[in-house]
C-alpha cells in the first residue's frame, strides 16, 4: 500500500487536474460502457507497446520494458473481458473518444524526438488511467474495487517505465515536453464530451454500449 501511494504521489506530480467529479458520476451511470471501453483501451495500451517494440528494435531496453508492459495490458484486457462476460456485458463496438489521438498531435516527426514524445505521451495516458482507477474504486461494487485496486500497480508502473525511458532517449531535458502533453492533458480531461469514455471529460448524460 506503501508503494502504491508513493506511486499515486509521483503521477499526481505531473497530471495537472484530477479527474472530474461529474466524470465518476457518469461512470457509475455507465458501468458497461466502462467496463466496454476499458477493455478497449487495454487492448490498445498493448498495441503501443508492441508497435514502439517493432518500430525501435535497436534500442535493447525498449524490447525488455515494453514486451512485459504488453503482456502485462493483454492479461488485464483478459481478466476485463473475463468480469463482462460473468455480468452479462455485451462486448459491442463503442467509438473511441478523442484522447489519446489529440495527445499524439503534439508528437515530433524527427527521430529521437518522435520517440521521446510517444513515451511521454503513453505516460501520460498510463498516469491518468492509474488516477482513475484510484478515483473510483471506492464507488464500484466489491468485485470491480477489488479489481481496479489490484491494477493500480503495475498501471503506475507503466507510467514510470514510459517516462524514464523517455529521460534516457531525449537529448534534452524533458521537462517542458511533460508541461506540454501535461497541459494539454488536463483540457482534454476538463473540456465536457457528449459520451462518456474510460479517457473522456466530464460527460453528463447516460450512454447506452452499442450507440
Amino acid at each position: 500500500m506503501a508503494n502504491s501511494a508513493i506511486s499515486l504521489d509521483a503521477i499526481e506530480e505531473v497530471l495537472l487536474c484530477a479527474t472530474p467529479d461529474a466524470w465518476v458520476e457518469a461512470a457509475l451511470d455507465n458501468l458497461d460502457v466502462l467496463l466496454v471501453d476499458h477493455a478497449n483501451c487495454e487492448k490498445k495500451a498493448a498495441s503501443t507497446a508492441l508497435s514502439l517494440i517493432y518500430r525501435y528494435t535497436e534500442h535493447y531496453i525498449v524490447l525488455s520494458k515494453l514486451s512485459k508492459l504488453a503482456r502485462e495490458e493483454l492479461r488485464h484486457f483478459e481478466q476485463v473481458i473475463q468480469i463482462m462476460k460473468a455480468r452479462g456485458v455485451p462486448y459491442i463496438h463503442v467509438s473511441a473518444c478523442d484522447y489519446a489521438g489529440e495527445l499524439r498531435k503534439l508528437i515530433r516527426h524527427s527521430e529521437p524526438y518522435r520517440l521521446v514524445d510517444t513515451l511521454i505521451a503513453s505516460a501520460l495516458i498510463e498516469a491518468r488511467s492509474c488516477e482513475r482507477f484510484a478515483k473510483l474504486s471506492s464507488y464500484l461494487d466489491d468485485e470491480l474495487q477489488v479489481f481496479y485496486n489490484s491494477l493500480l500497480k503495475s498501471e503506475a508502473r507503466h507510467f514510470q517505465d514510459y517516462l524514464k525511458l523517455a529521460k534516457k532517449f531525449s537529448e534534452e531535458d524533458i521537462t517542458e515536453r511533460v508541461e506540454l502533453f501535461a497541459s494539454r492533458e488536463r483540457q482534454l480531461i476538463e473540456t465536457p464530451c457528449e459520451e462518456f469514455r474510460f479517457h473522456s471529460g466530464p460527460v453528463h448524460s447516460r450512454c447506452v454500449v452499442g450507440a
